[in-house]
Order: C-alpha cells, then structure tokens, then sequence
C-alpha cells in the first residue's frame, strides 16, 4: 500500500493512504536516503510503501520504504549539529513569512531560506505579513526588498491577516500547488494561514510582550488541505538556519543572480566573489547592477561555512 506522509511528530508519522485513511505509522527498519544523517529520515509530504498491523484496537501504518523524491528542503538540525532535518518533501513551490516590524526584520533570514530552496529550483515566494502595523519607514523598507527579490525573479507579496490585505492573492499562490510555509516565530505564520482557510484553525499565539519575540505556536510539520484546491505543509516556527550540509561552491552556486554572472569573471564558476581579479559579481555589485544589500549577506554565510569545522560538515 501507498500513502503520504501528512504529519510528523518525530516518532510517529500520519500516512494518508490512497483511498483516504490516515494511519498512525512507524518507521520498520533502517531509512537513509541522503549522504547526511538525519533527524527525521521520513518527511512531511514523502510518498511511501507500507505494510498494515493491528496493534492495541488500532491499525497501524509500517513504513518499509521511502519512494524516489523530486525534492526536499532540509536545514541544519538545531539540536544535533552534525546532523541535518528534513523540513519536508516533494513540493511545488515554498512561502517564506516574514515582517518588517513586530518583531523586528531579520532580512538575513530570508537569504539564508532562500539557500535551502534553491539547490532545486523550487519557487519561492516572499510574503511579508502584518501590514497594518507598518509605519513610513517599515513601508520604504518593504518596496526597497520588493525591487531587489523581484529584480532577480523571486515573487512578492505584502498581507496583513488582521486587515485581508493581499489574502486572495495568496489564495491565488496556494490554488492546486503542494506548499511548504515557513517563517521565524512571530511572523503571523499562523494567523495568516488561518486567514486564507478559517476551517484549519492553526493555534496561535500573540508576541510576547516580555521579549518581544513571537512564541512557536506549531510544533511540529503538518499537511493541511484546502478547500479551494492544493494543500500547506505548515512547518513549526524558524529561530535560525545553519548549514553543515554545504560547501562553499554551494552558496556561489545558489545565490543565482551571481551564479548567472559568474560566467564573465575571470575565474569563472570557480569564482568565490571575494578578492579574486577581474570579478563580474563585485562590479556588478559597484555599480549597482546587483544588490549590496544581498552580497553583504552571501559574504557572511560563505565566510559561515568556511569557518565551520571541516569535521563538522563531513564526519557525518
């Protein structure tokens, strides 16, 4: 029998099957389908063969193996440094929520997102929620990203689930497309995804006032159907991304605008950007052709796996 992982709670996995049921399943055996050890080595939105038992009133799903993905977005695990987790699988496209104000932008996030979808091309769409609260000065930083991240072929696109700004044209995004949704914690992931379908009635929780910082409302990755057509993989709130599953090559590789200009530096795709002669991308980025604001942010995460232990990356 087949089915598709919808929910992961680490030990146990829902598999929902072809003709509808959702079983609570467990993994049988040994699963490892990338080089890098994994935290969770089914994900959310995996496609997998499994046998049925009767176990305790109950029947339970046996997940005796992982069908061929098309993707994955993975994420260094933050627990076991070694060791990566799968965010989820075989999707069509991926949201990342961010906010200007209310907590605070961190716009290095969304680089470093970027980052984890790239490497297979799955499009991503940046959405920055919680409009109603946006001054002039939150509203000049919003249109100064949207022509940099729309200049090299991202979409995006600014909401507020309070207010219903922009909330059909995420319907419009989501319609009949697996989506990964992802974000830091006090985003409005939540309360967004609420508003595009009240019936889900994903929990949630406002900003603490001691810190300022959102809490994690969802605790785990879970698929959630729509009424309209497509289904979310909601995914539990982000603090940070680290990357030992990466070289250096990667990040030139997928920061694509500097990929593409790569071609016309004199070392070609051996080219880091950095102090090497004759460099296409820094005089792009001299001139004002390519954003300073995004080579600041590569330079920082090349120089982060740089500087992460050799060891670390590879005795995995």
């Amino acid at each position: 029998m087949q089915g598709t992982v919808v929910k992961s709670t680490g030990k146990w996995y829902w598999v929902k099957t072809e003709d509808g049921e959702v079983l609570r399943s467990r993994i049988v055996g040994k699963i490892r389908l990338t080089k890098k050890k994994t935290t969770n080595p089914v994900a959310v939105g995996d496609l997998v063969e499994l046998e049925i038992s009767y176990e305790e009133d109950e029947n339970i799903g046996k997940i005796k193996k992982v069908l061929k993905r098309t993707n994955y977005v993975v994420r260094q695990s933050p627990r076991r440094k070694h060791e990566v987790h799968l965010l989820a699988a075989n999707v069509d496209q991926a949201i990342i929520i961010m906010t200007i104000a209310q907590p605070m932008l961190k716009q290095g996030f969304i680089d470093r997102f970027l980052l984890t979808t790239a490497p297979y091309n799955i499009p991503t769409i940046i959405v920055f929620n919680k409009a109603d609260v946006y001054g002039e000065d939150d509203m000049a930083m919003y249109h100064y990203l949207k022509e940099i991240y729309e200049k090299i072929g991202y979409t995006v696109r600014l909401t507020s689930a309070e207010e219903g700004t922009g909330i059909q044209e995420i319907k419009d995004i989501l319609k009949d497309k697996v989506t990964l949704v992802a974000g830091q914690s006090g985003v409005g992931k939540s309360t967004l995804v609420n508003a595009v379908q009240p019936e889900l009635d994903i929990f949630t929780y406002e900003i603490s006032e001691h810190s300022g910082k959102g809490q994690h409302t969802t605790t785990f990755a879970e698929m959630h159907e729509l009424d309209f057509g497509g289904s979310i993989i909601d995914t539990p709130g982000i603090k940070m991304l680290s990357f030992n599953n990466l070289e250096k090559k990667d990040v030139a590789h997928n920061f694509l605008e500097f990929f593409e200009l790569s071609s016309e530096c004199k070392f070609g795709g051996n080219c880091l950007h950095r102090s090497e002669p004759k460099c296409a991308v820094k005089e792009a980025v001299e001139s004002g052709e390519a954003s300073e604001l995004r080579y600041i942010n590569y330079l920082t995460l090349l120089n982060e796996v740089e500087d992460q232990n050799y060891w670390e990356r590879h005795d995995m």
